[in-house]
């Protein structure tokens, strides 16, 4: 960093969903140990920008701040990750802060990520509990299956992997590397595999698994180092023999 005292942030604001966007520069005092977010929280408590005119405070989202929850996800510096974890003194000056441009934006760094929610909607990614009173313990799973599907329940619907995939964008209605991952991860539970089939089905329904063009820049940007790539090959396996099924219609045959 050339200069320890300030820190200077360009950043991509926009008033609404329908306004036009624009850039406004902050220089904020340097403390030692700031990430982006304790930045942005300067920012909001003194909105004051590089040419001394009062503005309004930088809107964005966040909760955990230990790279838990995924909200706080937008683009720093020309790379989509959490904010939380990006340390200014690791980063470029001037910082370039921008929403990720795969989800609308409601205002300034805040994305809406509804998309989303409708893909794990799409592949149902829950298991369907036989009312709500207790059933006892869950059947048991094997440790080493255990293990890599607790890598995959990792995912936390940050959308870094949606931003840096070539095939999720306004022309196409692919969900993305994210559901098809956490429908893998709820075909391996011993409760879940009983609807399994269903799964199979959204995958391959409109947007589903034959949007992936197996550009490979999911797993390379995902923040919890999640098996993506891997998963969407189980999946595309998984699917082809679903499809046999329906067609010869038996969802029994092996």
């Amino acid at each position: 960093m050339a200069d320890k005292q300030t820190v200077t942030f360009i950043i991509t604001r926009q008033d609404g969903p329908d306004s036009a966007p624009y850039k406004e520069t902050f220089n904020i005092p340097y403390k030692k140990n700031m990430n982006v977010i304790s930045g942005l929280m300067e920012i909001r408590q003194n909105p004051v920008n590089a040419n001394g005119e009062k503005t309004t405070p930088v809107q964005w989202d966040m909760n955990c701040l230990e790279e838990v929850c995924g909200a706080c996800s937008m683009v720093i510096n020309g790379t989509a990750r959490q904010s939380c974890a990006a340390l200014i003194d690791q980063l470029e000056q001037p910082i370039r802060l921008e929403p990720m441009s795969t989800f609308p934006v409601v205002r300034d760094l805040i994305v809406d990520r509804d998309r989303m929610f409708d893909a794990l909607k799409q592949v149902k990614a829950w298991i369907p509990l036989d009312g709500t009173h207790d059933l006892g313990p869950g059947p048991r799973m094997p440790e080493k299956k255990r293990q890599w599907a607790y890598e995959l329940s990792k995912c936390m619907t940050c959308g870094v992997c949606l931003e840096a995939c070539p095939n999720v964008n306004d022309k196409s209605n692919f969900i993305g590397p994210a559901a098809l991952s956490q429908a893998r991860l709820f075909n391996a539970h011993p409760t879940g595999e009983l609807n399994a089939s269903e799964r199979l089905n959204g995958l391959m329904e409109d947007g589903g698994i034959d949007g992936c063009g197996n550009a490979q820049n999911c797993v390379e940007v995902c923040p919890k180092g999640i098996p993506l790539t891997t998963s969407i090959a189980a999946m595309n396996r998984a699917t082809n023999i679903q499809a046999f099924k329906n067609f010869f219609g038996s969802d029994h045959a092996h």
